[in-house]
């Protein structure tokens, strides 16, 4: 036997010892899902152990040196581990814009005493972090920023507001871009800083959609004070590690949109649960069409994109690719949307009512429509790849 082999035989027998039976079940909305934090408010017993077990190895974030509270897995054994907890269909324990997207620019850009403090936590699920890039005026032109921080000697004073700021209202910490030098040019001068959401001066605000409720807040900074040693890299150089992370975003929102990390349901199975269908065929051709398509065409995106994955683990990373995976998770999302409402027939249009759950179905299309938006409009995104994976020549 490899070592390979005993690896996975290892594995499997731990996960079927400690993954718990409601965390083998899909994820059926957004409270279904763990966040983590601070103020975690577990959905069940079993997906508090869930996170606690698998953090304790490290394996919510396997690849991770162990040292920052990861796993310390090769490639080839997150891979086995992958592949295991899809076969028991076993959920990731943990969501984390702390694992998706400040960790992997932590490890590039962090110093050490920034990498001691913080990874761990992520990797246990103990800070939930959100991100503050956009602004009132500065959506897809984000260099044109103007949340300020001044220079006080031992400390910054942080000025301004952000936007469309992810579950602001509920996290512990933000990884946040701020103007050091308001006379440099816009893509000069911009920083990177970390600092505690309960610092004195910070205020959110949640925003509603049309969908009648939403993740998103505007986060008000007035006069908050960071101490120097939260700024992560160098004063003034805080825009290559923004693209860096944005990178990163992109993929975890074109993954996680089109695919569900491999714990939500499938098209098909919902189809047949709501239909009420007995046999293993649906009954409307066209239907059936469009759901074997989006089925094929997400198996297809998946597989792209743990190819895409592996490249970017090897060194190569995915550059102007994640404008593609962005672009192109966002549209199978909406589509499985649009198809979720098809199945449901004037039922989807179902906007409140006497049993729980009614009307999530009409919010959640609702709600897959900003995902062209987030992240980088899909516009954006066709132009990066037009210049950058085409090679296109310009207008």
């Amino acid at each position: 036997m490899s070592d390979l082999d005993a690896f996975r035989a290892e594995t499997r027998a731990w996960l079927e010892a400690n993954c718990p039976a409601d965390m083998r079940e899909p994820i059926r909305g957004d409270d279904d899902v763990c966040w983590g934090g601070r103020n975690c408010q577990f959905k069940s017993e079993g997906q508090r152990l869930w996170l606690e077990r698998m953090g304790a190895k490290g394996w919510t974030v396997p690849e991770w040196p162990a040292e920052y509270g990861g796993g310390g897995l090769s490639r080839a054994e997150a891979r086995v581990l992958a592949e295991e907890m899809k076969r028991i269909k076993a959920r990731s324990p943990l969501s984390s814009f702390g694992i998706w997207m400040l960790g992997p620019a932590l490890l590039k850009y962090g110093n050490e005493a920034q990498k001691k403090e913080h990874l761990p936590r992520i990797a246990r699920g103990e800070i939930r972090w959100c991100q503050g890039y956009s602004e009132p005026g500065a959506g897809s032109d984000l260099a044109s920023l103007r949340t300020s921080a001044e220079d006080m000697g031992d400390h910054y004073l942080v000025n301004g507001s952000k936007v469309w700021t992810s579950y602001a209202d509920k996290a512990d910490w933000i990884f946040c871009l701020v103007r050091t030098d308001p006379a440099a040019p816009k893509h000069l001068g911009i920083s990177f800083l970390l600092f505690d959401m309960a610092s004195p001066g910070v205020s959110t605000s949640p925003i509603k959609l049309i969908s009648g409720s939403s993740p998103f807040c505007q986060t008000f900074f007035d006069n908050v004070k960071v101490p120097k040693e939260n700024l992560m890299g160098t004063a003034g150089k805080g825009w290559e590690i923004a693209k860096y992370l944005l990178t990163h975003e992109r993929d975890m929102i074109g993954g996680s949109d089109s695919t569900g990390g491999g714990q939500r349901d499938s098209v098909s199975n919902i189809a047949k649960r709501l239909i009420g269908l007995d046999a293993a065929i649906l009954a409307d051709t066209a239907l059936r069409t469009d759901i074997a398509r989006h089925e094929i065409n997400a198996l297809a995106f998946s597989l792209t994109m743990e190819r895409v994955m592996a490249e970017t683990k090897s060194g190569q990373g995915t550059g102007a690719l994640s404008s593609m995976l962005k672009y192109y998770g966002t549209e199978l999302n909406k589509e499985r949307m649009q198809l979720l409402m098809s199945i449901r027939g004037s039922d989807g249009l179902t906007w409140e009512g006497e049993e729980k759950g009614d009307g999530d179905l009409a919010r959640s299309w609702l709600r897959s429509r900003a995902n062209s938006i987030e992240g980088g409009t899909s516009e954006v995104q066709l132009n990066i790849i037009a210049k950058r994976v085409l090679d296109l020549p310009g207008a």
